[in-house]
């Protein structure tokens, strides 16, 4: 009972049997489009976002079983400010803003995967992923924001 497993990125809801996928998990002699159809389905969430997905096969069954994960941070980032990517030149250029509110979504949408162990943290770490996509949070360079965190000014949002 050997079982394979393909790591994969994949736009959300959007897969096909062409590349990357099909030449990842042709070799296995799966249904191809079993697999992308379940992997649309799962993925529908994340529409227009790469989400990762592993997909671990049985070749010996040939059952497949599929995990979708969520977006990287600067994907999900990207989507609530409706921008298409970051700086060109971080730190000295800024692409947008991100409200603390927002950090706090995303952390919530990100705290399984996260290091965190609470929002705080996990707002904390988003702000982090600011400095290096250029984008300020609350108008002020994302490490300044996070020492505003850490002295409290943020804790009636935070919720501590």
């Amino acid at each position: 009972m050997a079982k394979d497993t393909v790591e994969i990125l994949i736009e959300g809801g959007s897969a096909t049997p062409g590349p990357p996928l099909g030449p990842a998990i042709g070799p296995f002699g799966i249904n191809m489009m079993q697999v992308v159809e379940e992997i649309n389905e799962k993925s529908a969430d994340f529409k227009g976002m790469k989400v990762p997905v592993i997909v671990t096969i049985d070749s010996d069954t040939k059952d497949f079983e599929i995990a979708i994960g969520t977006p990287p941070t600067t994907a999900l980032i990207m989507d609530e400010l409706n921008i298409e990517k970051g700086s060109h030149e971080p730190g000295t250029e800024v692409a947008a803003d991100l409200s603390v509110e927002q950090a706090l979504k995303i952390a919530r949408m990100k705290y399984d995967s996260l290091l965190a162990n609470n929002y705080k943290h996990g707002a904390k770490e988003v702000m982090g992923t600011c400095v290096s996509m250029g984008l300020t949070v609350d108008g002020k360079d994302p490490r300044e924001a996070q020492k505003a965190v850490d002295a409290g000014e943020y804790d009636d949002i935070l919720g501590e």
